[in-house]
């Protein structure tokens, strides 16, 4: 055994009552002793805690008896974040989008409890994020998001993250103004032993991060999960850019209908009809609000 094991084994060592003559036979421990043994020697879990020396996050809530395993204080860095599914092509790492920047990373790694998945703690952060206006850039799932085996080790640098492809969830946020250049990693995984992760990375771009757009493919995940997609920014007429990634993100499943509210919706709900997006699908909501916004009809 290891050095921590003995030393465990040593605190739980008790002596038995000895046989002088006059006492009656030591036949077993007494329920005192038994209470303490099986405290000491059979809930070693009982004596777990944080990293020394890490702390969460403010901006992301930590899921009730996770523990911190993995604790990176911030550092001066240069970081890339892939905007779309990872793979490695003659030993470079390739993805459709990336946001590259220098600036101040920290890093909190939780194991979870066996009583809560990765995706519950994964969907806590996302959602606690999206309550304080952060925009989604970049969110994957399972093997879309391409080989753990990469997000373990070449983007995020810890092999606690490695399990499998199919148990994993990434997401990229940016947080409102006055920090939008602060971006925010979600990382969770559960690994083959079934524990399960929680990687939170915080990165404070030391550069005006300029316009950063998300992808189609998250703006369909986000209008599935949370049934809606608001864009106070965009209370004018209709932007070209954002006409393309709406449309695409629509046609990526057909099957869904939306209602298409704000100032200018039906001027948005025409122009989405010829990028494509049929008719049928879309009808017009409310002509109020800050800017356009479209939600689920289910």
């Amino acid at each position: 055994m290891g050095d921590n094991q003995d030393g465990f084994l040593h605190r739980c060592d008790f002596e038995l009552p000895s046989r002088h003559p006059g006492h009656a036979p030591a036949m077993s421990l007494s329920m005192r002793s038994i209470s303490l043994l099986a405290l000491c020697c059979f809930s070693p879990f009982l004596f777990a805690a944080d990293l020394p020396g890490s702390q969460d996050l403010p901006i992301v809530p930590r899921l009730a008896d996770a523990q911190i395993v993995d604790y990176r204080p911030a550092v001066e860095l240069e970081r890339i974040y892939p905007l779309g599914s990872i793979r490695k092509i003659s030993g470079q790492l390739r993805f459709d989008g990336q946001v590259s920047a220098r600036g101040q990373t920290t890093s909190v790694t939780y194991e979870l409890p066996p009583e809560h998945s990765a995706t519950e703690a994964f969907t806590l952060a996302r959602e606690a994020l999206q309550k304080q206006d952060a925009q989604l850039l970049f969110w994957c799932q399972a093997r879309d998001c391409g080989e753990s085996s990469l997000w373990a080790n070449e983007v995020f640098g810890n092999a606690k993250l490695y399990g499998a492809d199919e148990q994993q969830a990434y997401l990229l946020l940016r947080l409102a103004a006055p920090r939008d250049n602060t971006l925010v990693a979600l990382y969770s995984i559960t690994r083959g032993n079934r524990k399960a992760y929680l990687h939170v990375e915080q990165f404070e771009a030391l550069a005006p991060l300029g316009e950063l757009l998300p992808t189609s493919a998250t703006l369909l995940r986000e209008l599935k999960s949370t049934g809606e997609l608001d864009f106070p920014k965009l209370a004018g007429d209709p932007d070209d850019t954002w006409l393309r990634l709406l449309s695409r993100g629509l046609n990526l499943d057909t099957t869904l209908r939306v209602t298409v509210s704000g100032p200018k919706a039906e001027a948005w709900r025409q122009a989405l009809i010829g990028q494509g997006v049929r008719a049928a699908r879309m009808e017009t909501g409310s002509v109020d609000g800050e800017g356009l916004r479209i939600d689920l009809l289910r």
